[in-house]
């Protein structure tokens, strides 16, 4: 009898005879080719980039070179103890901290921060309704870490004007079963710093612990404030703040994959840990979400922070903060956009008047090679388009300025924007949770979206409108189904 398993087509993720090297690198090329370029100065989200060349080849060859080693257990690889050290103690330096300050490195600032609300969490083990009170700006990683450990979130109203969180809605807001509140340093969507101080004050005085979401800026801050900027304090220095994030993969400069969690004692630190002796293989002790997981990352930020040093950082941390003042200051020339609040990092948010469209901006400005990314409504705040200036954006700052003043003209014509009402209606009636993935990929062609075309929409600004029309829990329904339908191969391209 034959196998039918040996007789079966080769699947194109699995061929059934080896290939070259050469042909797979040709292959993740074309793959990439739709892809935002990942180096120089025109994606203004998702990466960083140093602009150095040497210290991205220190990074990727001290990556290599610990591909194969698990930090599961460091006992059997110490060298992943002496590097985390390292990496966390220079963190904490910079941060208010010292070398006795506890830490953890971690995947991305999303597990730091699941990792901080646990440890809030089990601190307090007597809580079976535990809440957590953020700003209406902090990042979306807070509410999935709500999710996913039973935590409810209670957001809190920020200042119109200047998006900072309020102290007193805050303190407000507490409760007795409040076992972490959340300051950001700064914000993503809008890159102005919380009032910290007070915020984490009035946590102290309750007893209540508070974290510092400075993944995107705590290790750019410090250098802004090398170079000039007034940069209120925010870190471990600030009596009250209990535990901070700050990502290595963004300022830091370091490969994709890097974060620490730092703690103001070790106590805290402890809870974050997860430990299982009850089953009859080895004992698990993870200080992350994750088991076994390769030392590539943290060898990357090592090398990277090695290879940069204090000055290399500052370098580019003034020259990030001259990109930053003189977009502020040309967008003022540009008839209909104007910056939202005042930016306290090199993190700007766009805004229009009612007569420009934002998103044809967005998809103009993509058009003529610099990728802007949106930002919808809600809770009143304005949508917006979002700018992460780097250290090497000051190259092409004065070619970003023209092409917004170019897209600009081109869409103001246009008028403003026109979400399609027929459909924003149906989507609100339609239970999008009974639909499988093939009736939903038939609905999105009238929302603009082409699932068949391997570079994705051309133009998202139909999608953004319709978007932003609709309620945030109808939007997470069709965001959630997209995905699922886009990574379904019989939709997809």
């Amino acid at each position: 009898m034959t196998d039918s398993a040996s007789t079966a087509p080769a699947h194109p993720g699995l061929p059934a005879t080896g290939r070259s090297t050469a042909e797979l690198l040709a292959d993740l090329a074309a793959l990439r080719a739709a892809d935002l370029p990942t180096r120089g100065r025109r994606t203004t989200a998702y990466v960083y980039d140093s602009g150095r060349p040497e210290v991205r080849a220190a990074a990727e060859q001290a990556y290599l070179a610990m591909l194969e080693v698990n930090g599961l257990d460091p006992t059997a690889f110490p060298s992943v103890v002496a590097l985390e050290r390292q990496v966390v103690g220079a963190t904490a330096a910079r941060l208010g901290g010292d070398d006795a300050t506890p830490g953890i490195f971690t995947s991305g600032g999303t597990e730091s921060i699941l990792l901080a609300v646990k440890a809030a969490r089990d601190a307090r083990p007597d809580l079976t309704d535990p809440e957590l009170v953020i700003p209406a700006t902090a990042h979306a990683a807070f509410h999935k870490a709500g999710a996913y450990l039973g935590v409810r979130v209670v957001s809190t109203p920020v200042d119109p004007a200047g998006f900072r969180a309020d102290p007193d809605a805050m303190a407000a807001a507490c409760t007795d079963r409040t076992v972490l509140v959340v300051a950001s340093a700064p914000s993503y969507a809008h890159g102005v710093i919380d009032p910290v101080a007070e915020i984490a004050a009035d946590a102290a005085r309750r007893g209540i612990p508070c974290h510092v979401d400075a993944c995107v800026g705590g290790w750019l801050l410090p250098w802004l404030a090398d170079a000039g900027a007034p940069v209120p304090a925010f870190d471990l220095s600030v009596p009250g703040v209990t535990s901070l994030s700050c990502d290595l993969h963004k300022f830091g400069y370091a490969p994709k994959g890097a974060s620490v969690l730092l703690f103001r004692d070790e106590a805290m630190r402890l809870r974050a840990y997860y430990a299982c002796a009850v089953w009859p293989g080895y004992t698990v002790v993870n200080p992350t979400v994750q088991s076994s997981k390769g030392a590539g990352p943290l060898a990357g930020a090592w090398a990277t922070m090695q290879a940069l040093g204090e000055d290399g950082y500052r370098e580019l941390g003034r020259a990030a903060l001259a990109a930053t003042a003189r977009v502020v200051e040309g967008v003022k020339a540009i008839e209909g956009l104007t910056v939202l609040g005042s930016p306290d990092a090199t993190l700007v948010a766009l805004g229009t008047d009612a007569d420009l469209d934002l998103f044809a901006l967005a998809d103009e400005s993509r058009a003529r090679g610099f990728f802007l990314q949106p930002q919808l409504s809600v809770d009143g705040l304005p949508a917006n388009l979002h700018l992460t200036l780097t250290g090497v954006s000051a190259e092409g700052v004065e070619d970003l300025l023209a092409v917004l003043a170019e897209s600009a003209d081109a869409v103001r014509p246009l008028g403003p924007p026109r979400p399609p009402a027929d459909i924003v209606a149906l989507l609100e009636q339609v239970d999008l949770t009974e639909l499988d993935n093939a009736t939903f990929a038939a609905l999105l062609p009238a929302a603009g979206i082409d699932l068949s075309s391997a570079d994705g929409p051309a133009r998202m600004a139909p999608v953004n409108r319709l978007l932003d029309a609709l309620p945030p829990t109808v939007r997470e329904l069709i965001a959630t189904r997209f995905l699922s339908a886009l990574y379904s191969p019989h939709l997809g391209g």
